[in-house]
């Protein structure tokens, strides 16, 4: 999870739970597949300061519950708490559930590819969940498609990813029914955003397919990738290679 679903998480998130580190633990060992075959912060990093975009606090804050934060504790000294350094930062952090932490690591060069937090390894996607409260598959978030070089090339998106993304985030539905519904308005929001500009949600179904949920009706539908568009400093770069 990321700052800008940090709100949603709180207004939605009214009781405390019970300890779900193993449930982190598992989700961890079975959610290893990387978002492609290419070292994407590669192409990311020369437009962003030589960072990748979302190993980089300034674009983007994971957001973690304090049950993986223990996990990840207990795990390496990889993490450490966020240390807000603009107004935008110290809101994002006062909006936090009592029971959400905001993270950042040490860098991408000092990156533990098995304890990386759940938000790093899904980036830069979540389950789009319809208003029939049905999972379709992954969406990107869209509020990093002027940066995130994967937005702009979803055909290198590995099937494998596709699938331990979303068993990861239904492991975790099925014990914690408030994080389903931050999904469920996160997709909402998204709705509402690409319908006011009349567009097509681009979206990587279960079977590894492209499809589109059109603006306004909301039907989904077969794409194509060229169908998607590409964004920002990677609209005139060459197209990567599909994923096989």
């Amino acid at each position: 999870m990321y700052r800008e679903k940090a709100r949603l998480y709180s207004a939605i998130m009214p009781t405390p739970k019970k300890s779900r580190v193993e449930l982190y633990r598992r989700v961890y060992e079975k959610f290893q597949a990387p978002v492609s075959r290419f070292d994407c912060g590669r192409h990311c990093a020369p437009h962003n300061g030589g960072q990748p975009v979302c190993c980089d606090t300034g674009n983007a804050v994971p957001i973690v519950d304090k049950w993986e934060w223990q996990l990840l504790q207990s795990r390496s000294d990889l993490w450490r708490l966020f240390k807000p350094k603009s107004a935008v930062d110290r809101a994002i952090v006062a909006d936090m559930h009592s029971e959400c932490r905001a993270v950042e690591c040490k860098g991408a060069a000092h990156c533990e590819r098995d304890n990386r937090s759940l938000a790093c390894r899904a980036f830069p996607f979540f389950p789009y969940i319809t208003r029939e409260r049905q999972i379709l598959g992954l969406a990107g978030f869209w509020y990093f498609e002027d940066r995130c070089w994967v937005l702009s090339n979803l055909a290198v998106v590995t099937p494998q990813f596709v699938t331990e993304c979303l068993e990861a985030y239904e492991a975790i539905f099925a014990e914690d029914p408030e994080e389903f519904d931050v999904n469920r308005r996160l997709s909402a929001d998204m709705r509402g955003v690409f319908t006011k500009r009349n567009r097509i949600i681009p979206l990587i179904g279960r079977d590894g397919r492209y499809y589109a949920v059109e603006p306004r009706t909301h039907r989904l539908r077969p794409a194509t990738t060229v169908e998607f568009g590409r964004h920002g400093p990677y609209k005139d770069e060459p197209v990567a290679a599909a994923a096989e």
